[in-house]
């Protein structure tokens, strides 16, 4: 118990140390208990906060911000009707078409898996392939209910889709045009003694913004480069596997790794066991390459370098807490982890500085 209490007095006797807990404790209590309400609110935020990067470099140029920022809504505003009137319908069409197939895909892996005892009796027994077959079935029957539940309820997804779309363009363009507004609103709830909390946010502010800005092109280029190589192959629901590939890097490492299974699914139900399927396979393997060792160091050079460990294990535990969106942020946040641990008072300086005070 004493441990504690120095641990305690040690780290948690400076105010600043105080307020920064205070404010991380008041930010997670938010998301936790409000979140899932104020998802359009902090969606808007991430975009307009994309977009800020690209209205400064305009300023940057010498071009008036009202100006830059008319310009860069209008662009943004143009690309969320092509998403809404081309590219969703597009998607929405892939989409229904695939889940159509599924049923036969599944025969299909059925078929196989009954046929393994046959050409390998040595390796897989009758009663071995019955219980991963009744897995196959319980998934395929828990995905159809899954479906069910999504047609049903998917009245009040697109009701709450049209709110989005309505909501976050005139939410994304105040929160750029009244940035400075609702900054200086905001500092007067603020502590004063918030020295430390500033030092923190200017830290993360910047591997942050680095950090969206560099994914949101890693995903762009990503997307298109799949797609492109995708519809040279031949390959069904090219635009949808692309999609797919492109947000794949939102998750790095497991994220490749997971999307590989339905790009070779679908190359395999196409064109079976035949060179046309080993060169997609090819050349999704040389496209992660390309992302990994190519276009990630360009893109993420001014970025915070985290460990491979530290990305896997920021992915694992915010995704066991908060699911999708937990992994969708686990980068972030983990950003903003490694920003307070660097700024957090060091224990040799708070020794020091307890010394000075008992010599003194």
């Amino acid at each position: 118990m004493d441990v504690l209490k120095k641990w305690f007095r040690r780290y948690f006797s400076d105010p600043q140390v105080v307020i920064l807990a205070g404010l991380l404790l008041t930010g997670l209590i938010t998301i936790l208990f409000a979140g899932e309400h104020l998802v359009p609110v902090i969606a808007s935020v991430i975009i307009a906060y994309l977009l800020e990067g690209i209205i400064h470099n305009l300023q940057r140029l010498g071009i008036p911000r009202i100006i830059a920022l008319l310009a860069v809504f209008s662009l943004f505003f143009l690309v969320m009707l092509a998403l809404l009137f081309w590219l969703l319908p597009l998607l929405t069409r892939q989409a229904t078409e695939l889940l159509q197939e599924v049923p036969a895909m599944l025969s299909a892996i059925q078929a196989l898996i009954l046929a393994l005892p046959e050409h390998y009796p040595s390796i897989f027994s009758e009663t071995e392939i019955e219980n991963v077959l009744n897995q196959i079935r319980g998934e395929a029957g828990r995905f159809t209910d899954n479906m069910l539940r999504q047609t049903l309820s998917s009245v009040i997804g697109i009701i709450t889709l049209i709110v989005y779309i309505v909501l976050m363009p005139l939410l994304v363009f105040f929160f750029l045009k009244d940035k400075e507004l609702i900054l200086t609103w905001a500092r007067r709830y603020l502590p004063k003694e918030r020295g430390l909390a500033t030092r923190v946010w200017r830290g993360v502010d910047a591997q942050l913004g680095n950090f969206i800005r560099g994914k949101f092109w890693e995903i762009l280029m990503i997307w298109a480069a799949s797609y492109l190589t995708f519809t040279l192959m031949k390959l069904n629901y090219a635009m949808l596997l692309g999609l797919v590939v492109g947000l794949s890097v939102l998750v790095p490492y497991i994220g490749a790794a997971v999307i590989t299974f339905p790009v070779a699914l679908v190359a395999f139900f196409q064109f079976g066991w035949s060179i046309d399927l080993v060169w997609i396979v090819v050349a999704y393997g040389v496209i992660q390459i390309l992302d990994g060792n190519v276009l990630v160091p360009i893109l993420f050079s001014e970025v915070i370098n985290l460990h491979p460990i530290a990305i896997i294990v920021a992915v694992l535990f915010f995704g066991g807490i908060w699911g999708f969106w937990g992994v969708f942020f686990a980068i972030p946040l983990a950003i903003l982890f490694q920003g307070v641990l660097k700024a957090w008072p060091n224990h040799n300086h708070t020794n020091k500085q307890h010394e000075t005070e008992v010599s003194s």
